[in-house]
């Protein structure tokens, strides 16, 4: 991904909005409880200190950070394997950080009625029919992001960010 690129679709988008996947938010709040437990947790392990200071510093160029129910359900599930003594410091980190999320509703029933709902789901499909138009979609899945730059969607794969600023 190239920088004027990148720079292009911040700017374009900063006012507007990201949408976080829910992956990236994972590491986000996870990063946010301790930085050090990215690297032990097992549904962060893939990811760095350095990632989550990376899209800590690419989320700090939006005014908005948009979510919805499904990519926070997901979430929470994820997070629910943290081990138990963990748990109530790091829910209570996971609230205080997402209440500075904005969070979209669309029905489940609407969206289980979308063409691309049966190859992606309810929460991506969600995320599909939110972004369109309105903000980019931020996400290190590789399927969703090509669906998304097919269809006319903005996203940035975090995967070829991550690429392009630890190999310069």
């Amino acid at each position: 991904m190239k920088l004027d690129y990148l720079s292009e679709l911040i700017s374009r988008y900063k006012a507007k909005g990201v949408l976080v996947d829910s992956n990236l938010l994972l590491l986000y709040f996870v990063g946010l409880y301790d930085p050090e437990r990215i690297n032990t947790f097992k549904r962060t392990c893939g990811f760095t200190t350095d990632d989550f200071d990376l899209l800590v510093a690419i989320i700090s160029y939006f005014k908005r950070v948009v979510t919805t129910p499904s990519i926070l359900t997901e979430v929470n599930g994820l997070s629910n394997q943290l081990r138990k003594d963990e748990k109530r410091t790091y829910y209570s980190s996971f609230g205080d950080a997402a209440q500075s999320l904005e969070e979209q509703y669309t029905p489940s029933a609407d969206i289980c009625g979308l063409d691309h709902f049966k190859d992606f789901g309810l929460t991506d499909s969600g995320i599909i029919n939110l972004a369109k138009g309105k903000y980019l979609v931020l996400t290190v899945d590789f399927s969703l992001s090509a669906y998304l730059q097919n269809v006319g969607i903005d996203v940035i794969n975090f995967n070829h960010i991550r690429v392009w600023a630890w190999s310069t």
